[in-house]
C-alpha cells in the first residue's frame, strides 16, 4: 500500500477498458429511467422535425420556384419556420430535463462515497493522501455525471439521428447515399487505432490531477509548518513540477483526442466531395439539382451524429479513468463489521475482559500476545510504556476499532463481536490526542457528542472540564464561531472542548488516548480535578505518559514485549523498581 501514500506517485489503474465499471452504473440511471425515456422521445421527434424542412427546400427548389408560385412558397417557409419553432421546444425541454437527471445522479455517488468514507477504517486514511480522496468525491463525480446522464441519452439518440437520416437519404437517392457510406470503413479502422492510446492518456490525466491535488491539500494543512521552515521556495518547485506534468498529460490527451473529430471531418469531407461530383457530373440529368442539394444537407447532418458519437467515445474514456477511482473507494473491503446475528448491547456496569488477546496490524507481526486481563467496573487503568508497545491498540480494540486476531474482549460478558457496534461506542466516551474541532459554534462542538443535549447540559459538562471560564470570556460565549481545527483556540482550549465533547455523552467507560499530552501544566491540574470526580463511578482507560495523570489510577499496566510486563499501583510499581520505575525516574 506504500505507493498510495505519496503525492508524487500515480496510482495503478486497470489496464483494460473494464465495460463492468459502466454496467455498474446503471443502478444510478434505472431510479430516472422514466425522466430519461421522456428525454428520448422529446430528442427524437426533435431530430425528426429537424430534418423534414430539407426535404421542404429540396422541393421548392425543384417545383416552388420553378414554377413562380409565391403563396406556395410563402406557405413553404412558414411550415419551416414553424416546425423549427416545434423542434427548437422540443430540445430546450429535453435539456431542462436532463439537468436534473445529471445533478440527481451526482447527488446518489456523492451521497454512497461519503456512506462508505463514513465506515471505511482508520488505516484506509493512513494509507492514503486525503487530497486524492478528496479530488474522487467532487472533481471526478461531476465528470462523470454528464456522461451518465447526457451522454447515454446522446448515444443513444445519435443512433437514432443516423437511422432517421440514413431513412430520409435512401427515400432521396440510393446512388449518392451508397457514395457516402464509403468513407465509413476507413473511419472505422483508424479509430480502431487511436482509442488505446486514448483511453491511456485520460487515465495519465487522473493520475496527474490526483496528485496535484493532494500535495495542494497537504500543503495547506502545513501552511504555517512550511512558512516558519521557509519551505516557500522548495515548495513552489514541487507544485510546479506537479503542475506540469498535470499540464503536460492533458495537453497529450487533448491533442489525441482532438484526431477523432479531425478523423471524421477529413472523411466527412471526401466522402461529400465525391457525392457532389458524382450528382452532378456523372448522374445529371437523372438526378435534379434539388436532390443533389437535399442530399448534401442530409450528407452533413449524417456524419455530425457520427463526429459526436466519436466525441462522446473520447468522453467515455475519460468517464471510465475516474469510474474506476469511484469504484475503488466504494468496493474497499469493510472489514469491521456488525455480524449478521449481532445484537444490542444492553445498559452496561462496565466489567471488561481481555481474554487471551492476539493482535497483528500485519500478518506473521504480533503487537500484542496472549494478553489477559481482568477490569472491575468502576476501575481506574493507566496504560504506560514505550512508543508502538500497543496502548492505543488496547484501548482501539476495546472500542472495537479492530478485531482481535485471537481470544476475545468483553463487556460485562458479552463478546463484542456479537454486538452492534453503535450500541457499544454509544455507552463509550473517547477522547483522543488530537481534539479535532469541526466548522461551528462552541456549543455545537460540545453538543455533536450528544445532540439532543441542553444548553444547560453543555454548560456543566464545560465547567467539569475548567472549559467553561474560559469560553465565558470570549466576546459571544458558547456562540463563538470557530473554524476547522480551532483555529481561534489554544491546543489547550480545544482538547478542553473536545473533552467536554466526551464526558456530556454520559459514558461507562471511558477511554483517554495521551487526552491531556497537548496540555500546559496549569490547565492539566485545572483537568485533572474534573477528571477525578467525573472518572468515579465510571471504568476508565488512560493512555498517558505524564505522571500525574498515572499515578492516582487504581491499576497502571507497563505494556512491554506484547503483553503486561508490569500490573500495579503506582506505589507499587515504584517499590518493583523495573520498567515503570526507570520511568518515572526519568521523567523526573
Amino acid at each position: 500500500m506504500a505507493d498510495r501514500n505519496r503525492f508524487d506517485q500515480d496510482e495503478q489503474l486497470e489496464e483494460e477498458f473494464n465495460i463492468g465499471h459502466l454496467k455498474r452504473t446503471f443502478v444510478y440511471i434505472r431510479k430516472r429511467k422514466n425522466a430519461m425515456l421522456q428525454a428520448l422521445l422529446f430528442s427524437a421527434v426533435s431530430s425528426v422535425f429537424s430534418l423534414i424542412p430539407a426535404k421542404i427546400i429540396g422541393y421548392a427548389v425543384d417545383n416552388t420556384i420553378p414554377n413562380g408560385d409565391v403563396r406556395q412558397l410563402l406557405l413553404l417557409a412558414a411550415a419551416v419556420a414553424a416546425i423549427v419553432a416545434v423542434s427548437v421546444t422540443l430540445a430546450v425541454i429535453r435539456a431542462r430535463i436532463m439537468t436534473r437527471v445529471g445533478q440527481d445522479i451526482i447527488f446518489d455517488i456523492r451521497m454512497d462515497l461519503f456512506r462508505k468514507l463514513q465506515e471505511l477504517p482508520f488505516t484506509y486514511y493512513d494509507e492514503r493522501p486525503h487530497g486524492k480522496i478528496l479530488v474522487r468525491v467532487i472533481n471526478y463525480v461531476n465528470n462523470v455525471s454528464d456522461m451518465l446522464s447526457n451522454g447515454m441519452i446522446n448515444f443513444v439518440l445519435e443512433i437514432f439521428n443516423i437511422l432517421f437520416i440514413l431513412a430520409f437519404m435512401f427515400t432521396t437517392s440510393v446512388k449518392l447515399t451508397l457514395i457516402i457510406f464509403a468513407g465509413v470503413p476507413v473511419l472505422v479502422f483508424g479509430l480502431s487505432k487511436l482509442k488505446p492510446r486514448q483511453r491511456r492518456a485520460w487515465q495519465d490525466v487522473s493520475n496527474k490531477g490526483s496528485n496535484m491535488n493532494a500535495y495542494l491539500q497537504e500543503s495547506i494543512n502545513g501552511v504555517a509548518i512550511s512558512q516558519n521552515f521557509v519551505r516557500q521556495g522548495e515548495n513552489e518547485e514541487i507544485f510546479d513540477e506537479l503542475n506540469r506534468s498535470n499540464y503536460e498529460s492533458v495537453m497529450h490527451a487533448v491533442r489525441l483526442a482532438y484526431w477523432t473529430p479531425n478523423m471524421v471531418d477529413l472523411t466527412a469531407v471526401t466522402a461529400i466531395a465525391f457525392m457532389y461530383l458524382a450528382g452532378v457530373a456523372w448522374l445529371r440529368p437523372a438526378i435534379s439539382f434539388g436532390v443533389i442539394l437535399v442530399m448534401g444537407d442530409y450528407a452533413w447532418r449524417m456524419w455530425q451524429p457520427i463526429i459526436n458519437i466519436a466525441n462522446l467515445y473520447n468522453q467515455l474514456l475519460n468517464t471510465m479513468s475516474y469510474l474506476e477511482r469511484i469504484f475503488e473507494i466504494i468496493d474497499e473491503p469493510i472489514y469491521l463489521t456488525d455480524a449478521e446475528d449481532a445484537k444490542e448491547l444492553p445498559p452496561i456496569t462496565g466489567d471488561v475482559d481481555f481474554e487471551d488477546i492476539t493482535f497483528a496490524y500485519e500478518e506473521g507481526f504480533n503487537i500484542l500476545e496472549h494478553m489477559n486481563l481482568h477490569v472491575n467496573a468502576g476501575e481506574s487503568i493507566a496504560l504506560v510504556g514505550p512508543t508502538g508497545a500497543g496502548k492505543s491498540t488496547i484501548v482501539n480494540l476495546l472500542s472495537r476499532f479492530y478485531d482481535v486476531t485471537g481470544g476475545c474482549v468483553r463487556i460485562d460478558g458479552h463478546d463484542l463481536r456479537d454486538v452492534t457496534m453503535h450500541s457499544l461506542r454509544s455507552q463509550m466516551g473517547v477522547m483522543q490526542q488530537d481534539g479535532f474541532i469541526f466548522s461551528g459554534t462552541i456549543a455545537d462542538n460540545v453538543r455533536y457528542g450528544r445532540l439532543d443535549a441542553t444548553q444547560e447540559e453543555i454548560e456543566e459538562a464545560c465547567k467539569a472540564v475548567h472549559a467553561d471560564e474560559f469560553i465565558r470570556d470570549m466576546e459571544h460565549g458558547y456562540e463563538t464561531m470557530v473554524e476547522e481545527k480551532g483555529s481561534i483556540l489554544s491546543q489547550g482550549q480545544k482538547q478542553l472542548i473536545a473533552f467536554a465533547r466526551t464526558l456530556i455523552r454520559d459514558p461507562k467507560i471511558l477511554i483517554l488516548d495521551e487526552a491531556t499530552s497537548s496540555i500546559d501544566t496549569k490547565t492539566e491540574r485545572l483537568v485533572q480535578e474534573g477528571l477525578d470526580r467525573l472518572m468515579e463511578g465510571r471504568t476508565t482507560f488512560a493512555v498517558a505518559h505524564r505522571l500525574s495523570t498515572i499515578k492516582n489510577c487504581d491499576k497502571i499496566l507497563y505494556i512491554s514485549d506484547k503483553g503486561i510486563a508490569e500490573l500495579g499501583t503506582h506505589n507499587e510499581l515504584m517499590k518493583q523498581k523495573g520498567k515503570y520505575y526507570d520511568m518515572v525516574t526519568a521523567q523526573m
